[in-house]
């Protein structure tokens, strides 16, 4: 027997509502999954004190942080440039942004270039296990330093 015309439109618009509910759904539940991604964390281990030597100034490109230690007191300093964000190297002065010419003195205030405002000092921390931490998302006054727990 044939199928007539009727059941065959019946046919194909019940197929065209069940794609399209389902491409619907679909689509509602990928919704609900947040689409972003999460940057680096902003709470860095960087190793033990040992590793960094008494009057070191060591640079982590990959954390864009430069690390200080002075006796037994430690230091972070962003190696971000305060004008456009580029990577500033450390000099024996302290600070220069190769891109703009900004200059930065050793404890990271600007003293030239058109760089707005100082690097920042983020929160140095000892783990109990201690391992130093630092939390990129306190800063802390220029000069501040971590005593060191024996």
């Amino acid at each position: 027997e044939k199928p007539t015309r009727r059941s065959f439109l019946t046919l194909a618009t019940g197929g065209a509502i069940a794609v399209y509910a389902a491409a619907t759904g679909g689509a509602s539940v990928l919704s609900l999954r947040p689409r972003v991604t999460y940057g680096p964390p902003s709470r860095l281990t960087i190793g033990r004190p040992d590793a960094f030597t008494s009057g070191a100034q060591v640079v982590l490109p990959e954390a864009k942080l430069c690390i200080r230690r002075q006796g037994n007191r430690v230091a972070a300093i962003s190696t971000v440039c305060t004008h456009l964000g580029c990577t500033v190297n450390p000099t024996d002065t302290g600070f220069d942004c190769p891109c703009h010419g900004s200059t930065y003195d050793e404890k990271g205030d600007v003293t030239g270039g058109p760089a707005p405002k100082a690097l920042a000092w983020y929160r140095v921390t000892q783990a109990p296990n201690g391992e130093l931490v630092v939390d990129k998302h306190e800063t802390v006054p220029a000069d501040t330093f971590l005593e060191l727990r024996s």
